[in-house]
């Protein structure tokens, strides 16, 4: 299976047509057509494994000025891609993903940005990943017979497939910064990026603090929690073990993990919501009016996360769900500025006592007991100041290796939260913005009131799209300030 794009071309952004005659309608960059760029070079990933050469499918809106100043880099999140904006023909129906924020006169003017989006290594939309041939299977006889009795379907090219390497918000981070070396952006004027395309503006910010002048990270953490690991894991295991998957070979084999990637996005679509909103959205609304007393369908809400999956399932790469969801569990921007190691405590655990006890001493265990009951409301009371107190301490160290990470960054920053987004809550961007003002950076922050959970960061909220516009448009500061913003 590969997802990529159609309409793909190898030309230079600045040759490219952005748009036909639609394009002056208001808001829109009109008809785009997607770019890629091929690299020859070999390019070494944090798993230590190489890949000899790579593509990356892009997307450009907007033009460039002289000086090559006014770029701003877009971050897609897990299942976006490089069409953040426009359509790809005039029949197109549907927009890129971020098409209510980039655009003429939206929060990113494309009027007065050049605007370029790019789809990941590892992804599943054109960008060499798990679909696309793996070197290694293409034969390096440039004079093999073709005709020998030997060949067979096993030296045909094969899609990289579950041999693609591991990969992290760092590689993909090196292998925009080539892109912006091709391109001839030495300092973007800013980079933008929601969920996890918002640690991939941090990681920006942190890896090549020379390059940028403003960081925008939307909903998003410096370090995934345990419970957004876990969630992740769910999704992971509902693939591995369809057994369509066939170890990752499933396109060799003619199969597909449909069920268990519709299962993996069905778990990550609830993460994604609020209570409120599933509640105001679906209820207990039966799709019959009555109970069927069976597993099919019966519950609104139950169609619904079913549709989205068999939608997701039509357009997504299994081993790439895989590989992104590992990414986002590996990222941690402060894992290359060590601080000191982490203790191991040990957290209190009931121990159970032989119930077995003879007539005789049933009296001196009532009174044992009562003195024990004492004592254990004590030390329970002691180990509960004594959690209370490592959580404390668990955070004082984050925010010490984040402050550790972020000193020699140079831009300013814009962090963005949501009200009701529990995947990534408020309280994981204040940790950001807590680290930014201890060591003295630029930032601001807002936390926007919004009903739509996670998902927020997608919808044209107004407070949010202006927050975003006066941030991108405002002079740049140089040096240090506190933060500004507000935390309500």
């Amino acid at each position: 299976m590969n997802a990529r794009s159609d309409n793909t071309s190898d030309q230079h952004p600045n040759a490219q047509s952005h748009a036909n005659s639609s394009a002056s309608a208001v808001g829109s960059v009109g008809v785009i057509t997607p770019q890629n760029f091929h690299f020859a070079e070999p390019l070494t990933l944090e798993c230590n494994r190489t890949l000899p050469s790579f593509d990356l499918m892009v997307e450009t809106y907007g033009t460039l000025n002289s000086d090559k100043s006014n770029a701003i880099l877009i971050c897609h999140a897990l299942s976006g891609n490089h069409h953040a904006a426009g359509f790809h023909s005039t029949k197109d129906k549907k927009a890129g993903w971020w098409d209510n924020m980039i655009g003429p006169n939206k929060a990113i003017d494309t009027n007065r940005f050049y605007v370029v989006c790019v789809n990941n290594i590892g992804s599943c939309f054109g960008s060499t990943g798990p679909t696309t041939i793996n070197p290694d299977s293409v034969s390096s006889d440039d004079n093999a017979d073709s005709s020998d009795s030997n060949a067979n379907e096993s030296s045909e090219p094969q899609v990289y497939g579950p041999d693609f390497p591991l990969i992290t918000i760092k590689d993909w981070v090196k292998t925009q910064a080539m892109l912006s070396d091709r391109l001839g952006i030495d300092i973007w004027h800013a980079i933008v990026g929601g969920s996890m395309g918002g640690m991939q503006a941090l990681q920006w910010s942190v890896d090549y603090p020379e390059r940028l002048k403003r960081c925008v990270v939307i909903a998003s953490t410096p370090k995934l929690s345990a419970q957004n690991i876990a969630f992740n894991e769910v999704a992971r295991q509902s693939i591995l073990s369809d057994p369509d998957f066939k170890d990752g070979r499933y396109i060799q084999e003619g199969t597909y993990p449909r069920r268990g990637l519709i299962l993996a996005r069905m778990v990550g679509h609830i993460t994604y919501l609020t209570d409120d909103a599933m509640k105001a959205k679906f209820g207990r609304d039966l799709k019959s009016g009555k109970f069927m007393y069976g597993y099919d369908v019966e519950f609104q809400v139950e169609s619904y996360l079913r549709y989205q999956g068999e939608r997701f399932s039509e357009n997504f790469d299994a081993n790439t769900y895989l590989l992104m969801t590992k990414a986002l569990d590996y990222f941690d921007p402060t894992r290359d500025y060590p601080i000191r190691d982490y203790p191991i405590r040990d957290y209190p655990s009931s121990v159970a006592k032989d119930p077995t006890e003879s007539a005789a001493h049933i009296e001196d265990s009532i009174a044992a007991s009562v003195e024990s009951s004492k004592a254990n409301a004590q030390n329970a009371f002691e180990d509960a100041v004594a959690t209370i107190e490592g959580i404390e301490s668990d955070r004082q160290q984050e925010l010490s290796a984040l402050k550790a990470a972020f000193a020699h960054t140079q831009c300013q920053y814009l962090v963005v939260s949501f009200t009701t987004d529990w995947r990534f809550a408020p309280e994981r961007s204040q940790e950001i913005v807590d680290a930014l003002m201890a060591t003295g950076k630029p930032v601001s922050y807002i936390n926007i009131d919004a009903p739509h959970g996670h998902d927020s960061f997608l919808f044209d909220i107004p407070r949010y799209m202006g927050a975003v516009r006066g941030f991108l448009t405002a002079p740049f500061i140089s040096g240090k300030s506190t933060a500004t913003g507000d935390r309500s």
